[in-house]
């Protein structure tokens, strides 16, 4: 069973395609640490699926998924739950460090 995360940072590189603007995702773990991994890694755990990753914005909740741009380049976005618009664009930056 997948492990679930919650994301609530992306790095994002300065591109006008939304597909392909995330470089990173990140969160921060049950002991206080941060994590961060690249957005090819985060769809590489969905896909086998050893972690799902979720964003919450107030009591709800929103999945994370691998969806295809119409040019074959796999992306992250949040799954339509009927409250949220895809708000992984609007994270805050994760730290670099």
């Amino acid at each position: 069973m997948a492990s679930q995360h919650r994301i609530t940072c992306v790095n994002k590189e300065h591109r006008q395609n939304p597909h392909e603007c995330i470089k990173h995702v990140g969160g921060i773990n049950d002991n206080g640490t941060r994590w961060r991994l690249t957005q090819a890694e985060a769809i590489a755990y969905i896909e086998n699926k050893t972690y799902e990753f979720f964003v919450r914005s107030g009591t709800h909740v929103a999945w994370v998924i691998v969806a295809m741009s119409p040019y074959g380049h796999k992306y992250l976005k949040t799954q339509s739950d009927g409250y949220l618009p895809d708000n992984l664009l609007s994270l805050n930056e994760c730290p670099l460090s």
